[in-house]
């Protein structure tokens, strides 16, 4: 019910930045109008790159809502990194517009008109972006919203870009030199295509289910903090994101004399320290193997009535040996 929640408030939000952002690509196309300045027409095109994307970002918060479904059996959530990659590709694409035009006017030379008038407008625009921008980010963070978050930091930057379309316009007012106009475009050019690469970085990197050390070495130091004697070992942990929502695979080795009922147990205890711990919704796939003489060297089970070689050495879990296919062992530590 609380993701059902989160859900349908990051949907709601998401629709107020797709209707923010016509309201100000209207704007920024009438100052363009009024000013036929290279800089504003590079600010109008990243807009339509947000109206766009502030729809692709609707629709993927929608589907990646959907619950499972036979032909989805993890769920719908990936859909969030396919939109944002699309994202990305046409912010670099309004990049690439932007250097033309923006060479095109230095070649031919440009007459701009109303610079006041656009200064006051496209400032409005800024501020807005800002605020929206911010709003979206925290937001994101806090319902675990790829999406939101991404719609966030395109905001945001549009916001810095935009100000550098407001420094540069006030430039050619009192300057009168024409060429600046076209030359911060060229530079916002650039830093559009940046930008767009970043986003599709990061959305690749969802969609290859790259692993994530960070996330990883935060697991592994909690569960050091929590462990118990009889967890001996948890290695080949593995974490996907799919929209919100994490997938924890891992395997876990348990003294293996232990009843059935016992070791469910006490993997059951790891998964909810786990689930109480982490701040999204998380489905898990635990295996249950049982300890080897291997094992006793790093075993803290104390007076282990099985036990056959002396204990020799704790494992101290990291983000990057719970990864490891293999046990754990004193000769691989």
């Amino acid at each position: 019910m609380e993701n059902s929640k989160e859900q349908n408030s990051s949907i709601a939000f998401q629709k107020w930045i797709a209707a923010v952002g016509i309201i100000l690509f209207i704007g920024k196309i009438t100052a363009w109008k009024l000013t036929n300045s290279d800089s504003v027409f590079s600010d109008a095109m990243e807009s339509i790159v947000n109206i766009i994307s502030a729809f692709m970002g609707l629709y993927a918060l929608y589907l990646g809502g959907k619950p499972r479904d036979e032909n989805h059996p993890y769920g719908h959530g990936k859909v969030e990194f396919v939109t944002s990659a699309i994202e990305g590709s046409l912010i670099s694409i309004a990049g690439v517009m932007i250097i033309y035009e923006g060479s095109n006017s230095l070649i031919t030379g440009k007459v701009l008109n109303k610079i006041d008038w656009g200064i006051w407008i496209i400032t409005a625009t800024a501020i807005a972006n800002y605020v929206l921008g911010y709003i979206s980010i925290q937001k994101g963070k806090a319902e675990n919203s790829i999406v939101l978050i991404s719609s966030g930091k395109h905001l945001q930057s549009d916001t810095f870009s935009t100000l550098g379309v407001v420094v540069s316009l006030v430039l050619v007012y009192f300057t009168k030199l024409v060429w600046i106009d076209s030359v911060v475009a060229l530079a916002l050019g650039f830093y559009i295509i940046t930008i767009g690469y970043k986003i599709i970085r990061q959305s690749l990197s969802g969609i290859m289910d790259e692993a994530d050390p960070a996330m990883l070495g935060r697991l592994a130091d909690f569960l050091n903090e929590n462990r118990k004697p009889e967890w001996i070992d948890v290695h080949n942990m593995k974490i996907q994101q799919f929209g919100s929502r994490l997938h924890i695979d891992a395997h876990m080795t348990l003294p293996w004399y232990f009843e059935l009922r016992t070791a469910h147990n006490e993997m059951e205890a790891m998964i909810k320290l786990i689930a109480e711990n982490t701040d999204r919704s998380v489905e898990f796939n635990f295996h249950m193997d049982d300890c080897k003489p291997i094992s006793c060297a790093i075993c803290q089970v104390v007076n282990c009535p099985v036990r056959q070689y002396e204990f020799l050495k704790k494992v101290e879990w990291t983000g990057e040996n719970i990864s490891q296919p293999d046990k754990h062992t004193v000769d691989n530590l």
